[in-house]
């Protein structure tokens, strides 16, 4: 049970990172946003794929999940940011 926690949030990190790296312009976002956002991203984008009829037949490192993962926490953060941007100028 620990070691699931403890690699969903090292999962989100890598994924909140990268979506980061990818997103053009700075990003104002902290780094337990970014965890949560990324583990986000993991879980939606890994749910989306397997709803969509992908199967890992070779049993290695899922790359299709974990990009659709980024994609999603892309999303993630910028409505994150939008949101945020919104309540900060009223």
């Amino acid at each position: 049970m620990i070691g699931t926690i403890i690699s969903a949030i090292v999962v989100g990190l890598i994924i909140g990172a990268l979506a980061r790296l990818f997103m053009p312009g700075k990003q104002d976002i902290g780094v337990v946003m970014t965890i949560v956002l990324g583990v986000l991203g993991s879980l939606i984008g890994s749910w989306l794929t397997y709803q969509l009829g992908y199967s890992n037949s070779n049993g290695g490192w899922e790359v299709i999940p974990f990009i659709v993962g980024v994609i999603v926490a892309i999303v993630l953060i910028a409505g994150y940011l939008a949101i945020r941007g919104r309540a900060v100028r009223q």
